[in-house]
């Protein structure tokens, strides 16, 4: 069924919140006012998924959450409730962390030949001859052959079937090898029928044959050979015995072990060699998450079968679509997406600040992060922007620019763990380069440094440049312009030349097959880049003011202006009205009431200043010599002052999370003990401190008031504002939350349906009155999300008159609907003065829908926000 969109309500669903418990919340949604339940990916995922993305099997709903029962009750209880239900899709990887997903397991046992080799975007021709046509699988705690010699690498054999363990992990074994396996036991048995079983694997065509007939007599002669050692194995126990007595003897020898796995379709490796060697595209540097083809029909088909299905009959009426940037046609998979499904989507899309959507894509806009920033940076005072980077550098020594500091960072995860992607890349340069005399003479160091360099200096995710057609979109040759020269700029000693070739090919001056393959490429490459560069390292290190560390944010920009949020939103209307609008997400750094706390210190610099100085220097004692280091103590205060009350336990998750990703002092894949033993005693000691926490509590008590006010102004902004409004699980009351996992907490479902109705007919007073416990956002949510306007009507910006005239936002929507909130009010010493706003003429008379009031002309700011801090008027 379709159902109006109004409002989606986004859910994380794990084992203990599947299908059933969504069904319980559902009528609860529908009265907050929300028209359709958004949930996270449900397909068949990973063992224990605690999220969804890593999907081992797109023809099955989750066993985990309900299965098709569980479904098919949530989807009767959304249906009941009058609401609709947008799905998120992972069509860009899969999981192979475990052996349920079928297709990858297949590919390791045959290799070449398996039917789902060209599901999975593997680089079966490498540069170095004992890789190829073999995937590096890099599992091993340690090096290869001392895990071999250790007997931690064990062959293993359930009835006729023989799998490779090494810990938690296993691995087919091709069938081929097993040859002289089954012929040593044939010989302890003396058995001719054993022979037979050993010579037919023997046989078998080779699995780098990909010839169909030979692969279909791969597939065959297995079967048989297969069933036959079965039978021998289910009705003869010396046969049994035999072959244990051989698995046994291969597992007491490590030669005969080493030369069975050298014969597999994969090389079990120790897991740093991923750096390097790598030969299939990730998920960012994710080894256990393996990149899909979708762009190949039936990859596209096989991983959109259900999805589709649930469209078609009514299960859900839209779709999100996860890291649409990691696919390598975005364009023509939503379009092939747009023709089959015909549904409202929406694409997770990083945009950087004057970046738009490119306009052939048939989506209704974005996941909301854009939303997100815009919105938030209007609560920033500019004027702070001097003092708080002064301090930063004084407090921490660190004094680089973060321009500086994400270009940096960009380059060490190039190095690190993008490192074999580069690889790659490289090589296909090479052979470009092979087949042009002019560049004929590059080395791979003088290639790989080139593009390493051009990577690190792109200013967005990446370019949409389709190799297929003639046309390259003039933002993405200023994109490609302006990586190249700040690339010449950071590197004058690589020939500029290299740079010019590489513009040359990505804006398809210079085509070719391979050079197609390396455009491609590249565009992939360049997203995980800065994501795991920026997102998840730069903003962990960059820390002058970590409120703007955001998803999509940009650090360095201070502040948005009432003018360039009125204009964006002009825009949004006119291109993209249905697009989402998000405060917070299951990925944001930081809920969305830290973010509107952190916002008021920016009124108050000095007081921040003066109070992070007394802390630190209260806080010496408790530190161990040097560490933790400034730049991580200055973050942790942040952090308690935008998240407090928190647990120990929650601050000290949160900063170990932090400075792992920071990659500076401890890292995931290398971590520090004493950095980290420090740092634990540093949180630990400082929480357990009465005068400092006494001190954080009196600093944040002066804030909490205006932060909630932030709070309130940018949920009416969202609920109003032309797009759809996202609320993720749980914000509709005050939401103290941090990074993930810490975001992805239960929500107790049952204290807002009880909050809701006990406010549904409250008075402003008794809301606000009852503000520690969240009540005003719920309140204003639920009385707000009936009266929304619809994509239709247009966006009008109303200008405020007087000497507070910039602390107001205004907006009116068609002629049903204006939105009043203010900015900076803890700034705002005497009050609103003579700040007035005329609201628009014509018809009846104006309503606040909080209040009850009725307005009308030009109205003293003092007047409409009396009795709540936000204003939303209708006509009466």
């Amino acid at each position: 069924m379709s159902v109006p969109r109004r409002a989606t309500y986004r859910v994380q669903l794990v084992a203990d919140f599947g299908f059933d418990r969504v069904a319980e919340v559902a009528d609860y949604l529908a009265a907050l006012g929300v028209s359709h339940l958004y949930t996270s990916p449900y397909l068949q995922a990973a063992p224990n998924s605690t999220h969804g993305y890593d999907v081992v099997d797109h023809s099955r709903l989750s066993a985990e959450l309900g299965g098709a029962e569980g479904h098919a009750r949530m989807v009767a209880a959304l249906r009941a409730a009058g609401m609709g239900h947008l799905i998120d899709t992972v069509p860009n990887h899969m999981s192979i962390a475990t052996r349920d997903n079928r297709w990858w397991w297949d590919v390791l046992e045959n290799g070449l030949s398996s039917s789902y080799a060209q599901f999975f975007d593997i680089e079966w021709e490498t540069p170095e001859a004992r890789l190829r046509n073999t995937l590096l699988l890099p599992v091993l705690a340690d090096q290869y052959g001392r895990a071999l010699e250790r007997g931690e690498i064990q062959l293993r054999r359930d009835g006729s079937n023989f799998t490779v363990h090494y810990k938690e992990h296993q691995f087919p074994v091709d069938p081929r090898s097993l040859a002289t396996l089954v012929q040593t036991a044939a010989t302890f048995y003396k058995s001719d029928r054993l022979s037979f079983v050993a010579d037919t694997f023997e046989l078998l065509p080779l699995a780098t044959d990909t010839d169909p007939r030979s692969a279909e007599r791969r597939r065959r002669d297995q079967r048989v050979a297969t069933d036959l050692l079965d039978q021998l194995l289910g009705t003869e126990p010396d046969a049994v015995a035999a072959i244990d007595r051989a698995v046994d003897r291969f597992n007491h020898d490590p030669d005969a072990l080493d030369r069975l796995l050298d014969q597999q379709n994969y090389r079990l490796a120790w897991w740093q060699a991923s750096e390097r060697d790598l030969g299939y595209r990730r998920f960012f540097d994710v080894n256990t998450l393996v990149g899909l083809r979708v762009e190949v029909p039936q990859v596209f088909e096989e991983t959109h079968r259900l999805i589709l299905e649930l469209l078609r009959s009514g299960a859900a009426d839209g779709l999100r679509v996860d890291h649409v940037d990691g696919m390598q046609d975005p364009d023509a998979y939503l379009q092939r997406l747009h023709e089959t499904g015909r549904c409202y989507t929406v694409v997770e899309k990083i945009l950087a600040a004057r970046e738009c959507l490119p306009e052939s894509w048939p989506v209704a806009g974005t996941t909301g992060y854009d939303f997100l920033n815009l919105a938030g940076g209007l609560f920033i005072d500019p004027a702070a922007e001097a003092p708080l980077t002064q301090f930063y550098a004084t407090f921490t020594g660190i004094t680089d620019s973060y321009a500086t500091v994400a270009y940096e960072k960009r380059l060490l995860v190039l190095r690190e763990g993008l490192g074999s992607d580069v690889n790659r890349l490289a090589e296909l340069m090479l052979r470009i380069c092979e087949r042009h005399r002019r560049h004929r003479d590059y080395t791979r160091h003088l290639v790989t440094e080139g593009l390493r360099e051009l990577l690190a200096s792109f200013p967005v995710y990446r370019t949409y440049i389709r190799p297929n057609q003639e046309d390259v979109r003039e933002a993405d040759r200023r994109t490609i312009d302006a990586g190249v020269a700040e690339a010449k700029r950071h590197r004058p000693d690589i020939d500029a030349e290299l740079f010019d070739f590489l513009r040359a090919i990505l804006t398809l001056g210079v085509r070719g097959e391979l050079e197609s393959a390396l455009v491609r490429r590249f565009q992939q490459l360049s997203t995980a880049v800065m994501a795991k560069g920026v997102e998840d390292t730069a903003f962990y290190c960059y820390n002058r003011f970590a409120a703007l560390n955001e998803v999509g944010g940009d650090p360095a920009r201070f502040g948005i202006s009432p003018q360039e949020f009125h204009d964006r939103m002009s825009d949004v209307q006119a291109h993209h009205p249905g697009t989402m609008l998000a405060t917070a997400t299951h990925d944001t750094k930081r809920g969305e009431d830290v973010r509107a706390r952190l916002a008021v210190i920016t009124e108050c610099p000095g007081g921040w200043v003066t109070a992070v100085q007394q802390w630190a220097e209260h806080n010496e004692q408790h530190r161990t010599g040097d560490l933790p280091d400034r730049n991580t103590e200055y973050l942790y205060y942040q952090t308690l002052v935008g998240a407090w009350p928190i647990a120990a336990e929650r601050a000290l998750a949160y900063m170990q999370k932090a400075t792992r990703e920071a990659k500076t002092h401890t890292s995931w894949t290398s971590p520090q003990e004493n950095f980290e033993t420090a740092l634990k005693r540093f949180v630990e000691r400082t929480l357990a401190d009465p005068e400092f926490t006494a001190s954080i509590k009196q600093f944040v008590d002066a804030i909490v008031g205006p932060g909630r006010v932030v709070s309130l102004a940018q949920t009416l902004l969202k609920l109003t504002a032309p797009g759809i409004p996202d609320i993720y699980q749980g914000t509709e009351l005050w939401s103290l939350t941090l990074v993930d996992p810490d975001n992805r907490r239960p929500v107790d479902f049952a204290l807002r349906r009880r909050l809701l109705e006990e406010v549904r007919t409250s008075t402003p007073e008794q809301v606000l009155a009852r503000a520690d416990e969240g009540i005003p956002k719920l309140w204003l949510i639920h009385r707000a999300l009936p009266a929304r306007p619809q994509d239709e009507d247009d966006y009008r910006p109303l200008a405020a008159e007087g000497a507070q005239a910039e602390r107001v936002v205004a907006f009116a929507r068609g002629e049903r609907l204006v939105t009043i909130v203010p900015r900076l009010t803890r700034s705002l010493r005497d009050g609103w003065g003579d700040t007035t706003l005329a609201l628009p003429d014509g018809g009846a008379p104006w309503r606040n829908l909080l209040t009850g009031e009725t307005h009308g002309g030009r109205e003293p700011l003092a007047t409409l926000l009396a009795r709540f801090p936000v204003a939303l008027l209708v006509r009466s």
